[in-house]
């Protein structure tokens, strides 16, 4: 095959996007790169935004596409960075996501138990760097967060590291929520490094400010929108109601990769190497072929909630600001247990509650510093003279109660 590997990808948000060397190429040449094209970056935000429509795939080329801006940033500004740790930094950013499973977030507590995408992302690494001769081993030790020079693991997983930079900007697109917009390129070129750790230039502040105060509002407008909840949440349902069929001895029509998740308890303990060859081979077309199918099974919790996620007819979902009632969670039991003549497990499918928290800066986990012409060095929060900002750092719980609004 003729050597051609640096191409060129052309993204909507970036314009060109070069590939920098051959082991990159290879790298998404993959099969499990490529699978990354076949998972969705929003989960069901789709239900909501008829353009998220876009991939994990695309979402790692334009967070590599940030780090080759930030490494050229850094060296411009006397950072020594090596050819090799350049590469490794490549390589772990591209690489950061590709554990996810079946519509992201969704599918993580579902398919597998207690086993995080991070975790898988990081047996993926490693199974690649035994194919790759060992190449990939100074990545996995920046996206384990133990190299030794600090900051290199910050670009990777921090409150401003490339993925959140791409991610925000991207989704913003996508969904065309404008508030989430932020100028990722501007806050790069203001990074600098002092003692070993990342901070901002003082001229960066407001695109900080601008960078929180964003990813605050893609939080509560998109990723913890109520559709999308409701429609996750249900998604999780479908996945458990088919693991305990399935363990009771009904037959379900499923791809090959999906029934073996579903006879399997997978966890950190016995996840190996065929379970992640099998794992490589699921991706969401898997589950929507599946609801396809179940929404006609005789079983009424999985037809029911197949049918409601496939036609977009979900549960009716009410957030508030203090934790549902108990009496209330009943009432609506009991209304479709009587309508229905279903038990109070199967009701539980379709009536739950459960909370969801918002906080756009964590003050306990690793600061975004500003570095001041005078060489001192100050967290975000005391650096600004935005009051709104101390108020972003705490988080701001609110409940949510699930229930039917139309006969099923």
């Amino acid at each position: 095959m003729p050597n051609n590997k640096l191409k060129i990808f052309n993204d909507p948000i970036y314009g060109f996007i070069t590939i920098p060397n051959t082991l990159v190429f290879d790298l998404i040449e993959h099969k499990y790169f490529q699978r990354l094209r076949r998972i969705s970056q929003m989960g069901m935000s789709y239900l909501v935004y008829p353009g998220a429509h876009h991939t994990r795939f695309h979402h790692a080329l334009g967070s590599m596409y940030l780090m080759q801006k930030a490494v050229n940033v850094l060296r411009f500004k006397g950072v020594t960075i090596s050819n090799d740790e350049e590469t490794a930094l490549y390589v772990a950013i591209l690489l950061h996501d590709i554990g996810h499973g079946p519509f992201s977030h969704a599918m993580e507590h579902s398919i597998v138990n207690e086993i995080s995408h991070e975790e898988i992302s990081l047996a993926f690494m490693e199974k690649l760097n035994s194919e790759f001769n060992g190449s990939l081993t100074l990545a996995i030790e920046i996206f384990k967060g133990k190299y030794h020079r600090r900051f290199m693991c910050q670009l990777i997983s921090s409150q401003l590291d490339m993925d959140r930079a791409d991610y925000l900007k991207r989704d913003s697109f996508y969904t065309g929520v404008a508030e989430g917009n932020i100028n990722s390129e501007r806050l790069i070129t203001m990074l600098n490094v002092v003692n070993d750790e990342l901070v901002i230039e003082e001229k960066g502040i407001y695109s900080v400010e601008k960078f929180l105060i964003a990813r605050r509002f893609m939080y509560w407008q998109v990723y913890l929108h109520k559709t999308g909840l409701v429609a996750e949440q249900m998604l999780t349902r479908v996945l458990q109601r088919a693991k305990e069929l399935v363990k009771t001895d009904v037959s379900l029509e499923a791809s090959e990769p999906l029934t073996y998740f579903l006879k399997n308890d997978i966890n950190l303990s016995n996840f190996n190497n065929d379970s992640l060859e099998i794992f490589s081979r699921l991706d969401d077309y898997d589950i929507v072929s599946a609801m396809k199918s179940w929404q006609y099974h005789d079983d009424f919790v999985l037809k029911n909630l197949c049918d409601i996620i496939i036609n977009r007819d979900l549960l009716k979902i009410k957030i508030k600001n203090k934790p549902i009632k108990t009496s209330s969670l009943k009432e609506h039991k009991e209304a479709l247990m009587s309508e229905y003549n279903i038990t109070e497990a199967e009701a539980n499918y379709f009536v739950f509650n459960g909370k969801i928290t918002n906080q756009a800066y964590k003050k306990s986990k690793e600061q975004i510093n500003i570095l001041f012409k005078t060489g001192k060095v100050k967290d975000i929060i005391k650096a600004s003279d935005q009051l709104n900002l101390n108020a972003l750092s705490k988080p701001v719980t609110k409940y949510y109660i699930c229930y039917p609004k139309n006969k099923m």
